[in-house]
């Protein structure tokens, strides 16, 4: 399983739909969809600024993340913005890999 940080924005309805029907009613929402996909929400917090709320979620893989980020992106109601997490272990096998590389203009 891979992990995303979500970074969503309510517009629109989606802001009359929070409202309406409050921030525990869509983190089970959120929930859902992703046991849709075979994965679960680690983590769902509102917050005040730029970003309306941030959700950890843990699915299978990139394109399990994608279909799942396409799918609420088309409801027209949130905006996102999705990261793929890494944990430490797999920084500690990134840097022992030793790919060949040649920067611009070298």
């Amino acid at each position: 399983m891979a992990k995303y940080l979500i970074e969503a924005n309510y517009i629109g309805d989606g802001i009359k739909g929070l409202l309406k029907e409050g921030g525990t009613s869509r983190r089970a929402a959120v929930e859902e969809a992703a046991k849709t996909v075979g994965g679960s929400v680690d983590a769902f917090y509102y917050a005040f600024g730029e970003t309306d709320a941030y959700v950890i979620i843990d699915v299978p893989d990139n394109v399990t993340a994608a279909g799942l980020a396409l799918t609420v992106a088309a409801s027209g109601a949130v905006t996102l913005r999705t990261t793929v997490l890494i944990t430490p272990e797999d920084v500690d096998r990134a840097v022992k890999t030793s790919p060949s590389y040649r920067p611009p203009g070298q």
